[in-house]
């Protein structure tokens, strides 16, 4: 509930591999540099004068998709296709050894893989794929998992005719009769709801657009509770209820957040007693309740808003359990209420506020509560018996490793299912039986081509002192026959916003980047959870500042302990990592032989000034309000767009998707064309732009991999390593 828009000159060791006459062809390439037309526009804030010279690439939405396109339209649109065309005209040498490495990773998946059967309301789930086929198979099967299987969704069939197609949001009703399924076909997260009926196959003429795609039944079989979208700024703001078989043009409004900072959705308890309508910003929250049982009844407010007093809501038996900061719990605790008297005041610790240990997530079991605990970076299960004879921990071996709980439907079970991962282990599904402490392997993520052995590679953790003090922990992981010296390729790769947390977990993919000798970094910079609450309150806001100096501290510790060199150094990031990337490279750029900026957000200013554009206001919390002049500074301070100058700055890929709706796509290619103006070395720069795809890059799992054979090729291309094999084990 809670990624992502030029005269250069190719390095002559690289186009040696392409041809004899190098001079030729850098001149060729030269000439053929995209250049930008500057149409200079006048921004004025707060006294402050800022000349965009590209703000004229911007579009609206009906201009990208009029089937007639007008000046403006098709200017964009050309300088678009210009540096995808220029993109692939250098690159053109490359493109069979990105074959080879699309081949090479396509081949460690089991294309006809499935998913571990998961039970509810008596029917076994289960998602698979087919051999060669891009998309999901969704199916079921009643009682027994030796029963005819039912197939809800083949996706591939749906998907048939569409550049991008998105299937989500399934939801099946009490009598596992109908589901209720989204669908996304331009990839700017605005879903189509429809509704099937799973007995004759029959998809019914309701149709709901312009939704979040998460909608949720009522225990009548028959009323629909779902989340409308702004159709401007795409903010989810309004819940309405739906009648089966009525038009959306008689859906009632049973909830509008009119606050612009806050979005709001709609769920069901896991007890399936309640709809729980919820709201909230990145420091506050609000939910509201209703009996499932009497959809036409009104919602009651658990606990109104309060500034920086967050709680999220689960049900239990009389009392409604809440993880929530209240009395500056910062790391969050558990608290209960009782249903019948639900404001702050009545709230009690079940599980109270610990200061070295972040309280993620928990579960609750008739016999059992379950919690998703983090100290140090690590994730643990613990599970406590409601009677308190028990409370322990599962015990886990590796320095690094990535562990969650599966969301169990069952209350009256022993067991919960949970995955678990590391940087050198595949993924497992386990199910652990906590009375009697045993568990049960279910599934191991299978790694084709004969090649992968866990012994091969090493992984570990180490820390960096930023240049406050603070310890910064970076994981790393390397094949073991990787030699580490300042000639080693080392790739960093960062995020830093919204107390998000990237995993130390196995990555397929990844393989081929390690067994060419790459060291992959993850550095779990501020902005983030990794180390806590507290590590993202201090990378946020006026404190933004620390994940920048934070992540090129961490490159600085990497290159001084002679893992790598600023010649083999690369980084890479996406969306809130794009601007993660846009900030180090103006600020040190002399530490990185290669940059990939993935749909970045790099306009910041420009961006947060305009309440338009989706996601605006909702953000105040996270990068301030820059209609205040402390905040405008303060991001005019870092902004990368603001902030490019006559330097020399390290090669570079950028990439975007044209239908983006988180990171409109003429940030980045704004930020190309400044970056072409103004810098004053021969190194790559690249704008490559999904003319069909959004935030999320390509739908289809091959397609993907195509993308990431395209960035892995950039990164092995300037190693001079794209004619070479991976090592034997």
């Amino acid at each position: 509930m809670r990624k992502k828009i030029l005269s250069t000159l190719f390095l002559s060791t690289i186009f040696a591999i392409a041809c004899k006459n190098d001079a030729k062809i850098m001149k060729s390439t030269d000439a053929n540099a995209p250049i930008a037309e500057k149409q200079p526009t006048k921004l004025e804030k707060h006294g402050d004068v800022r000349i965009d010279n590209y703000f004229w690439m911007r579009l609206s939405d009906e201009q990208k998709v009029a089937p007639v396109k007008d000046a403006q339209t098709q200017k964009v649109i050309q300088y678009l296709e210009s540096e995808n065309t220029y993109y692939e005209t250098v690159t053109a040498y490359t493109k069979d050894f990105q074959e080879e490495l699309f081949q090479e990773m396509k081949g460690r998946i089991k294309e006809d893989d499935s998913s571990v059967p998961y039970k509810e309301n008596g029917y076994y789930y289960i998602t698979r794929y087919e051999t060669g086929k891009q998309y999901p198979i969704y199916s079921r099967k009643k009682g027994s998992l030796d029963a005819k299987e039912e197939i809800l969704f083949n996706v591939n069939e749906m998907a048939e005719g569409y550049e991008y197609f998105q299937l989500g949001g399934l939801s099946i009703s009490e009598d596992n009769k109908y589901a209720i399924f989204a669908t996304d076909t331009v990839s700017r997260r605005q879903y189509f709801l429809r509704i099937k009926n799973l007995e004759s196959g029959v998809i019914l003429k309701d149709i709901i657009d312009n939704t979040t795609g998460g909608a949720v039944w009522a225990n009548d079989n028959k009323t629909i509770f779902y989340t409308k979208k702004n159709p401007i700024t795409l903010r989810s703001e309004k819940i309405y209820k739906h009648i089966l078989g009525t038009s959306e043009s008689e859906d009632v409004e049973v909830y509008h957040e009119k606050d612009d900072t806050f979005n709001t959705y709609v769920t069901k308890s896991k007890s399936n007693q309640f709809i729980i309508i919820g709201s909230y910003s990145s420091v506050s929250s609000e939910s509201r309740f209703l009996d499932a049982n009497n959809p036409s009844g009104k919602f009651t407010v658990i606990q109104p808003r309060v500034r920086d007093l967050e709680y999220s809501v689960s049900h239990y038996k009389d009392h409604f359990y809440l993880l929530t900061n209240k009395d500056k719990a910062i790391n969050f605790k558990l608290m209960k209420t009782p249903i019948n008297a639900t404001s702050k005041e009545n709230w009690v610790d079940v599980i109270p506020h610990r200061k070295e240990t972040l309280l993620e997530d928990f579960s609750i079991f008739n016999d059992y509560l379950v919690l998703e605990e983090r100290t140090n970076g690590l994730n643990k299960i613990r599970i406590k018996r409601w009677d308190n004879t028990e409370d322990y921990y599962l015990p886990f071996d590796e320095e690094t490793y990535s562990v969650g709980v599966y969301d169990t439907p069952d209350f009256d079970t022993d067991i919960i299912r949970y995955s678990y991962n590391s940087f050198t282990t595949p993924s497992s599904v386990i199910d652990f039986n906590m009375k009697n402490k045993t568990k049960d392997v279910k599934k191991e993520q299978e790694v084709l081509g004969g090649k992968f052995k866990k012994e091969n590679y090493i992984s570990k953790r180490v820390w960096a002192t930023a240049r406050d003090g603070k310890k910064v922990p970076i994981s790393l992981v390397y094949h073991k026959n990787t030699v580490l010296n300042e000639n080693t390729p080392l790739l960093q790769y960062g995020y830093g916003s919204y107390g998000a947390i990237i995993p130390d977990g196995f990555s397929t993919t990844r393989l081929s980047l390690l067994d060419r000798g790459f060291v992959f970094a993850l550095a779990h910079i501020r902005g983030g959870e990794y180390l806590g609450r507290e590590w993202y309150e201090d990378g946020k806001m006026l404190q933004k500042m620390n994940t920048f100096t934070d992540f090129i501290d961490c490159s600085t510790y990497l290159i001084e302990n002679k893992y790598t060199s600023a010649k083999h150094l690369y980084a890479m990031g996406g969306s809130a990592g794009g601007l993660l990337m846009g900030a180090v490279v103006n600020m040190n750029p002399e530490l990185y032989n290669g940059v990939i900026a993935a749909v970045p957000f790099v306009d910041v200013v420009s961006t947060m000034l305009d309440d338009s554009i989706p996601l605006t206001t909702g953000e105040y919390d996270e990068w301030g309000n820059s209609n205040e002049k402390v905040y405008y500074d303060y991001m005019k301070s870092y902004s990368p767009y603001d902030q490019v100058s006559s330097k020399a700055y390290p090669n570079m890929l950028v990439t975007t998707g044209f239908h983006d709706s988180q990171v409109q796509y003429w940030e980045p290619a704004k930020w190309v064309a400044k970056l072409r103006e103004l810098k004053t070395d021969k190194n790559l720069l690249f704008l490559q732009t999904n003319m069909e795809a959004g935030h999320g890059g390509a739908s289809g799992r091959f397609e993907a991999l195509k993308e990431t054979a395209r960035e892995y090729t950039f990164f092995l291309a300037l190693e001079n390593k794209i004619t070479q094999k991976p090592v034997k084990p």
